[in-house]
């Protein structure tokens, strides 16, 4: 426990003025978010150490203009980075559907895509056995309904995650103008935002397109 308010006190002191407060903070993970995460977010055989993972609240818009209270989970070296870069988008009024615990869909990727939820800590294994970005919450996926990611297989087959979002492939071929103003683009602001802080955009990859994706 004294570790835990340690590690608060420091958080306090270095984070910006405008995050010290209820709707914009950094803090260590408390307790009961901690006991939420286990067997979701935080599996068996999890490497990242608690105490290098930090706790986020911040403030969202959503497509409807409404003002929602968010929450993530990252890795302690890019907790400044996204309280800036939420900030920012939350004062330019950038449509952000949701932002929750991918815990609330019991660590499902897949299931939180298909409800265009925003996250960033997920401990998983890649298919080829390493560790992957959000595993060390060092990455976050936006909208992931409106971006997704689109794999094409040897076959020529078109994967896409989450499978609901099928419609917004082509991407300069939205449904509606409304639709369009949700897609990342190297135009987009939240693209600017994140690559201003070091961050790759997926969206750029070649080998595949992970639109929501971006990482450090």
């Amino acid at each position: 426990m004294k570790s835990i308010i340690s590690i608060t006190i420091i958080l306090l002191l270095a984070m910006p003025v405008f995050a010290q407060d209820k709707a914009f903070g950094i803090h260590a993970i408390p307790d009961s978010t901690f006991a939420l995460m286990q067997g979701k977010s935080w599996k068996k055989g999890c490497s990242i150490s608690r105490y290098d993972l930090r706790y986020l609240t911040l403030l969202h818009i959503d497509e409807n203009g409404e003002t929602h209270q968010g929450e993530l989970i990252c890795h302690k070296d890019i907790a400044n980075d996204l309280l800036e870069i939420f900030h920012e988008l939350y004062k330019h009024r950038y449509p952000i559907h949701s932002i929750k615990l991918i815990d609330e869909y019991e660590g499902s990727d897949e299931a939180s895509m298909r409800s265009n939820n925003t996250s960033c800590f997920n401990y998983r294994r890649t298919s080829r056995g390493g560790i992957s970005k959000h595993s060390k919450g060092m990455a976050v996926d936006i909208n992931p309904l409106w971006n997704p990611c689109v794999r094409i297989t040897a076959t020529k087959d078109t994967i896409v995650e989450p499978a609901n979002a099928k419609k917004y492939v082509k991407r300069q071929q939205a449904n509606s103008n409304t639709a369009k103003s949700k897609m990342i683009s190297h135009h987009d602001l939240c693209h600017k935002l994140f690559t201003n802080h070091g961050f790759k955009w997926g969206g750029s990859w070649r080998s595949m397109k992970d639109y929501q994706h971006f990482e450090k």
